[in-house]
């Protein structure tokens, strides 16, 4: 960038401008002239987001000088706790400050709080919220985050939602028992020695980083930044980076305009922009990269629509017509008949115009189980593979998974666990490669038995003659081999990952079988098995001294609903050529631009409304909300519009070619439908259309 390697630069601008390439760059040259990797922190709001400068890194051009760390707040924290412990553990109340820390994942966080409160929920606690059980869990961590992200006190929770809420009274009552619920849960880990991700931060924040020795080690470890996405992190972050800034020798803070995707989890945009007035330079980068000209005079047209008052000054009014050339929707009555229509043209860039797979991106304000199935059906007899990816989707709501739990459960008769003949069906056509569900209920209904009050698998050969023929003899001898590899595999007490790995490996990839080549599969069966290690870690021990099954205790929990912990390699782009599904903010956070997007169910009003969420609330406990000020329907009009306005811009600067609008009077539960994603297309085509006519 033509300044000097000892400046500090805040580098702004739109997605897909060349921030990060420039900054990729910039990494690189600092190494070549021999700073030690060792000496450079790569700072980001998630550790995808670090994904350019980790390929770079991993390059053959790459220069050898060290190890050049990526990591989050989070992960800075969980450092300088394990690494400083004996000093502070004491002081910040754990119980047994001797003892080494565990550090909980988001799945055993949810397990340690369903631990503490199912007593009092079956007692009434929240008797009043019509949740399931995991989102009633994953909501009160966030309350717990959102304190210490923010950084407020944990007693003030239960208040500052109180006094925004305009309601009725009940909600209050509720409110109370988020308090009981978080004290509670705060409790039982300074007890036991546990962290999760607000007590890290927590302690990081209040007893660490104020600790000489703290930062006289990362001082003198860390002597250039790079942070990238500053408008993703959370304040705290933020705060910590306003202190650090005068100890780096050099330092790059990367910004993008329009940015704040992740303020549900406490992003906060403003905070991230007031670093600005820390470095010694400010840059711009402009001009978009990515997108066509017809798709960045699509992004104006529909910016102007969406809030008059960002409008570009002396925007051009000529060939307003342009912009919706980038633009391409076809109305339908019915929602079959609009996936029906997105199909063909996909099928159409792929196989007409040779488009890869995996420069196509089906997006949806939410993609259901039905949605994902009906798409990957409708493209797979089109022979296009799909691939998709929902971070916020139970583990339990995802086949693979759901066939590697009920065989393991087969497997371990012991446990007493009986499943229905249905699920064991649905996983005899998950395990088996071309069984149908009908054939796959039938196989079930026969073989599968209740001995003694346990569940039971009988052979194949048992079954009459002409049923074999019926379910044929390839499923048969492929079930054969499942079934003694189940039984034989019983026997050897394997920890419970290592036998859902060796399932996964031995069995259930290889051909013939339904893993061997379904990419989702082998996605979701990775990231059970890191689970499940993970949670062998921190819960193994306990289940170890009561003689309980961990593998039990993991499936119950599963079955609880339990919400997946993120996992790098279901966010790393495959290889292999697909179509990706995904919930739109889920496209933004992984940051990858894409040749052609499809937006499904443009009238659909979840494109801008926010979660229900009955237990918290992402603008209340942030730090720019004034405690006491009530929430109206003026705020939630104003935050939708914003949040909308962010997610549009941010797909449209990640699209280079063309956008498909899938249109539908009624959408996927039969209702007719009006939101304002599609009232802001119909505005600024009318104004494209009446500026055509003033300037014919």
């Amino acid at each position: 960038m033509g300044l000097p390697l000892n400046a500090s630069i805040f580098l702004e601008g739109p997605a897909g401008s060349g921030k990060t390439t420039a900054a990729v760059a910039r990494l690189m040259h600092w190494l070549e002239l021999g700073t030690p990797g060792e000496a450079i922190l790569l700072l980001a709001p998630q550790r995808t987001l670090a994904s350019p400068y980790e390929s770079a890194l991993r390059s053959p051009q790459a220069v050898a000088g060290g190890y050049v760390q990526a990591l989050t707040v989070g992960g800075l924290a969980q450092r300088m706790i394990d690494l400083f412990w004996p000093m502070i553990a004491a002081q910040a109340g754990f119980a047994d400050p001797y003892s080494p820390p565990t550090f909980l994942t988001l799945e055993t966080a949810q397990y340690y709080m369903a631990h503490c409160l199912r007593p009092l929920l079956d007692e009434g606690l929240f008797d009043s919220v019509n949740i399931t059980r995991n989102r009633l869990y994953s909501q009160l961590l966030d309350n717990l985050n959102k304190t210490a992200v923010v950084g407020f006190p944990l007693s003030e929770v239960g208040q500052r939602l109180k006094s925004a809420w305009v309601g009725e009274p009940g909600q209050l009552r509720v409110y109370d028992d988020v308090q009981t619920a978080v004290d509670l849960f705060r409790r039982f880990c300074l007890e036991h020695n546990f962290l999760d991700f607000s007590l890290q931060i927590e302690i990081f924040r209040q007893h660490l980083w104020p600790l000489e020795a703290c930062r006289s080690h990362l001082f003198s470890t860390y002597r250039h930044l790079i942070y990238d996405n500053v408008e993703e992190d959370i304040p705290i972050a933020h705060d910590l980076i306003r202190e650090w800034m005068p100890q780096f020798d050099s330092a790059l803070l990367i910004y993008d305009w329009d940015g704040g995707y992740r303020r549900f989890l406490g992003a906060d945009p403003e905070s991230g922009y007031a670093l600005k007035e820390l470095c010694d330079s400010s840059i711009q980068f402009e001009t978009p990269l990515v997108a066509a000209p017809q798709v960045q005079s699509l992004a104006r047209r529909l910016s102007k629509a969406l809030s008059p008052r960002r409008a570009q000054v002396g925007e051009d009014e000529q060939n307003a017509s342009v912009a919706f050339e980038a633009v391409e929707f076809d109305l339908h009555l019915f929602f079959p008949q609009m996936l029906d229509w997105v199909c063909e043209r996909i099928e159409q860039l792929v196989h007409g115009e040779g488009y890869p797979a995996s420069e196509i991106v089906v997006l949806a304000p939410f993609l259901s189980d039905a949605l994902r199935f009906s798409l990957t059906e409708r493209l797979a007899a089109l022979n296009i593979p799909t691939r998709s990816h929902r971070p916020s989707r139970a583990l339990r709501e995802e086949p693979a998974v759901h066939c590697l739990l009920t065989l393991a459960v087969l497997a371990h008769p012991e446990w007493g666990i009986l499943p229905t003949k249905f699920d064991v069906a649905y996983a005899f056509m998950q395990a088996f490669e071309g069984l149908d569900l009908v054939r796959a209920q039938l196989l079930a209904e026969i073989v599968y038995r209740q001995k003694d009050g346990l569940p039971a698998l009988s052979s194949f050969e048992a079954i009459r003659p002409e049923v074999q023929e019926r379910i044929t003899f390839l499923i048969g001898e492929r079930y054969e081999r499942l079934r003694r590899w189940l039984t034989r595999t019983a026997e050897r007490n394997d920890e419970f990952d290592h036998f859902l790995s060796r399932l996964f490996g031995e069995v259930l990839s290889q051909p013939g079988f339904g893993f061997h080549a379904g990419l989702d599969a082998g996605r979701a069966a990775a990231g059970l098995i890191e689970s499940t290690r993970k949670f062998r870690w921190v819960a193994g021990a306990t289940f170890d001294s009561s003689g309980a099954p961990l593998g039990k205790e993991y499936l119950l929990m599963v079955q609880e609903g339990l919400i997946a912990a993120q996992y790098l390699p279901a966010w790393q782009t495959p290889t292999q050529e697909a179509v990706l599904l995904a919930p739109a903010y889920t496209f933004l956070m992984s940051n990858q631009p894409v040749e052609v997007q499809f937006w499904l169910d443009i009238g659909s009003r979840a494109w801008s409304e926010r979660l229900s969420q009955p237990l918290t609330h992402p603008y209340v406990l942030s730090r720019a909300w004034p405690p006491g000020r009530l929430w109206t329907d003026i705020d939630e009009q104003a935050a939708e519009e914003e949040s909308l306005y962010r997610l549009v811009l941010g797909l449209l600067r990640r699209c280079r070619r063309k956008i498909y609008l899938g249109l539908s009077e009624y959408n996927e539960q039969g209702f007719e439908q009006r939101g304002r994603l599609l009232t802001v297309f119909q505005r600024a085509l009318q104004s494209a259309q009446a500026t055509e006519k003033r300037s014919g």
